[in-house]
């Protein structure tokens, strides 16, 4: 039996797509394997390492607890396009390199989604930040160096909100469909239908008028 399918519309780190995907594709696995995108990792696949965080209209999210048909008409940001989403990426990166935050590295896009939603809040203080990344798990450095590299981040540069989306292009219809173009050409479609359609009564009526 076929598994039923859906088609999405998403924008991903700025880039819109449609697809067709299965009804279970998780939005992980639609990320890696349909859009190439494996900074986002996999992990748990249940939703405690935090190592397939992404943003998710600007909120971190566990992208193996979420499903691609979910994420239609969203905005994703996953940690390769993280430096377009907030200005705080590139001395957050800096920040970790400083307080050796990373080692294996295969936990830190996850850290890096999930730092960069908290560097938009107001306020920020070692416990709030410990709290917020506690989703996060890091076996190799601990979580002391996380901590202090989102701090001194927030720190330097105060509270830097995610930067809005630029308007998407119109993306193109998913492979296997055609498109009937915009409303206007489908308007000229279904005009052109009904002259004929009243053409073929007309005649229809001629001829059986001289009958």
């Amino acid at each position: 039996m076929t598994e039923p399918r859906n088609a999405v519309g998403v924008r991903v780190n700025g880039e819109p797509a449609r697809d067709v995907v299965p009804d279970r594709l998780t939005l992980v696995d639609y990320l890696r394997d349909r859009r190439g995108l494996t900074g986002t990792k996999i992990g748990c696949e249940q939703g405690v390492c935090g190592a397939c965080t992404v943003l998710l209209d600007g909120c971190s999210v566990r992208s193996c607890l979420v499903l691609a048909g979910q994420a239609d008409q969203a905005d994703v940001v996953t940690v390769e396009g993280l430096a377009a989403a907030s200005p705080a990426v590139g001395e957050l990166r800096a920040a970790f390199d400083r307080h050796d935050a990373l080692q294996c590295g295969f936990c830190t896009p996850g850290f890096l989604v999930a730092a960069v939603e908290l560097l938009a809040r107001e306020r920020l203080d070692e416990p709030t930040v410990r709290a917020a990344l506690s989703g996060n798990l890091c076996r190799c450095t601990g979580y002391g160096g996380i901590v202090a590299a989102v701090l001194e981040t927030h720190e330097r540069l105060g509270p830097v909100p995610l930067a809005a989306p630029p308007p998407a292009p119109e993306p193109p219809p998913p492979a296997g469909r055609r498109s009937l173009g915009p409303p206007l050409a489908v308007a000229g479609v279904l005009l052109a239908l009904g002259l004929l359609v009243r053409r073929l009564v007309a005649r229809r009526s001629r001829t059986e008028g001289t009958a």
